[in-house]
């Protein structure tokens, strides 16, 4: 039976950063999130049809997903919850762009991605939770 610390090979060498590469991933992800706003606010000027998806957010959404999907195969437990805070900002992140483009076709101010932003706040708390949880263990071992 193999050993399930290897299960992906020589990928598991990330196992032991992959909690401060993740606060990482998710500070890139809200730097392209806002890089992205920006463009579509430069886009609106030439139309609905202009304003398309910004490649690197797309990018960072894709990777920061298999980033939580690898770390559920670390920790199982925190890896579920990250993985479903993640998949929960991707999907706001999709219709956070359709409703710029709906904005866009109506003629009305673009607004900020709001309910994105909300998501990956709270993305970013857990990854950070995640990656100083060995600060708190001592005494949360204590307690529970």
């Amino acid at each position: 039976m193999a050993d399930p610390s290897t299960l992906l090979g020589p990928v598991d060498a990330l196992a032991p950063y992959i909690e401060p590469l993740l606060v990482v991933l998710v500070v890139l992800n809200m730097v392209t999130r806002l890089l992205a706003h920006r463009r579509h606010r430069k886009q609106v000027e030439e139309g609905a049809e202009a304003v398309a998806r910004f490649v690197p957010h797309e990018l960072s959404n894709v990777v920061l997903v298999l980033g939580s999907f690898y770390f559920m195969t670390v920790e199982h437990h925190g890896g579920m919850v990250l993985s479903m805070l993640v998949v929960g900002m991707v999907i706001t992140d999709f219709f956070e762009f359709e409703s710029r483009k709906v904005e866009v076709r109506e003629e009305r101010p673009l607004d900020r991605p709001k309910a994105a932003l909300v998501a990956s706040l709270l993305v970013l708390s857990y990854a950070l939770f995640q990656a100083v949880f060995y600060l708190v263990r001592p005494y949360w071992s204590s307690i529970v």
